[in-house]
């Protein structure tokens, strides 16, 4: 598990570059690449956080570090989305946000799936050792009246 606080500092790190370049550039079309570790960087800090989260520790804590870590990086993304507007690449960002939003839906689409995939492989294990229990149980009455009834022919 990466700690938070290194990932945010990744994503940090990534908009600082992408800053820089940003004021160099003529074309936004050339910060694809940083913008691209930019948000593996943002995936790998909220993942980062969601797992800190399950270590425990205080919610207050936790909130605040959420939340301050969303808004730096909202503002981040509005300054980001008015540069492309300024380039008269609006339409670029349009087209980002839409397929943006088309993978997030993939990809709780395809959580759900391995979810349920998972579920069902639980079930049927579940269902087999509920056989097995079943089968042993008949065993060991079926000897329980094999032992009573040769008992009796004694």
């Amino acid at each position: 598990m990466i700690d938070p606080f290194t990932a945010m500092a990744a994503v940090t790190s990534a908009v600082n570059l992408i800053k820089k370049a940003a004021s160099t550039v003529d074309d936004v079309r050339s910060l694809g690449p940083l913008l691209g570790r930019y948000f593996d960087a943002k995936n790998t800090a909220v993942k980062a956080v969601k797992e800190n989260k399950k270590a425990g520790g205080s919610n207050m804590a936790k909130a605040i570090e959420i939340e301050l870590a969303l808004k730096q990086q909202a503002d981040f993304e509005r300054e980001l989305q008015m540069l492309f507007m300024q380039t008269g690449n609006i339409d670029v960002w349009d087209a980002i946000q839409r397929r943006v939003q088309e993978m997030n839906r993939e990809d709780m689409y395809a959580e759900k799936a391995q979810k349920e995939a998972a579920a069902r492989k639980q079930k049927e294990f579940e269902d087999m050792l509920l056989m097995i229990a079943i089968v042993a149980g008949a065993m060991v009455f079926i000897a329980g009246l094999l032992f009573v009834a040769t008992s009796m022919a004694q």
